[in-house]
Order: structure tokens, then sequence, then C-alpha cells
């Protein structure tokens, strides 16, 4: 089974769950694409970091979610990544040898997430995005960063299996 992001949920909330993410580390590209053909057109060079290609020739397990979120306000730029494995260690990381690729630390952050399934598509990503803003804003919380798509199945799972998920980083609600 694949490993997962670990995550605390904080609390439920009608329509979504506060969560408590540790840091952690992404392998992550730029691509020029439509919102449904950013995974295809990344998931080539960040699959090769993961399959050797880096400095110590090294094997990354596959973990999940892939995330994939617009890079500013230019339209058809995303930055998609893959989630490292929890035990995964930046400052002992192999470098990827794919200039496209890079690898990011990071931070522990409280986000908000709202679980959808089906098919991966911008006016479904688009749907729960906004539901799950209007969820936040009913509940006082405060965005602090892009809403991000999260996949979690491979492409070959049914569309009604799919597990998708938008996650948005909001304020602390402790601090």
């Amino acid at each position: 089974m694949t490993e997962q992001q670990p995550y605390e949920v904080v609390r439920e909330h009608p329509g979504f769950e506060l969560r408590r993410y540790p840091e952690h580390v992404v392998a992550e590209t730029r691509v020029t694409a439509t919102f449904e053909g950013a995974g295809n057109t990344s998931f080539r060079r960040l699959v090769g970091y993961i399959g050797g290609r880096n400095t110590q020739s090294r094997k990354v397990a596959m973990t999940a979610p892939v995330v994939q979120e617009a890079e500013g306000e230019t339209a058809g730029r995303f930055v998609v990544g893959f989630v490292m494995p929890a035990d995964f260690d930046l400052a002992g990381a192999p470098d990827p040898t794919d200039p496209d690729v890079r690898l990011r630390a990071v931070p522990a952050h409280t986000a908000a997430a709202l679980r959808f399934s089906g098919r991966w598509t911008r006016d479904r990503y688009d749907e729960h995005a906004r539901r799950l803003l209007v969820a936040l804003d009913t509940a006082g919380l405060e965005v602090v960063g892009r809403p991000r798509f999260a996949r979690f199945d491979p492409p070959w799972t049914p569309w009604f299996l799919r597990r998708n998920e938008v996650v948005v980083p909001v304020a602390d609600p402790h601090d």
C-alpha cells in the first residue's frame, strides 16, 4: 500500500476537516499546461526523480498525494509535486539531476481539507474549492495560502473510487 502523507485532524467542521500537517518534503516541477494536463506533463519528470534520476541513483518510494496548485496569477502555469515519504530528510536527500525538478521543505502548517471523489477536472476542482472557501469564511478561519489539489489514486482507479481533496492553508486558530 502506498504511504500517505500524515496529518492530525484538529477539528471536524461542517463540510471540511481542519488538519495539522507536519514538516515534510516535496519534489516538484513547474509546468505550462491545462489544469487537467498538468499532472500528465509533470509526471515523467517527478517519477524520474523517485525512480533514481538523482545524484545518488537512489529510488524513493511513491507516496500520496500528488499535489497541484496554480503558480501566481498566470493562467496555465502550475506547480505539481510528489509528497516524499515521512522519513525523507531534505539534508540527506539526493539532488535531482533534472534541472526542472526541485526539492522543497514545507514547514508544519494548519490547513482545511475538503474530500471528494470523481474525475480530475478543472470544473470539479473549482466547484469544491469554492465550497471550501465559503465554509472557511462561515467558520471564521483566515486563509493564508493558495488552494491546492491533492490526488491520492493512480489514473487507472475508476473515477467513482478516486480520493481527491482541496486543501487550503489557514491561520492556526490556536495562535
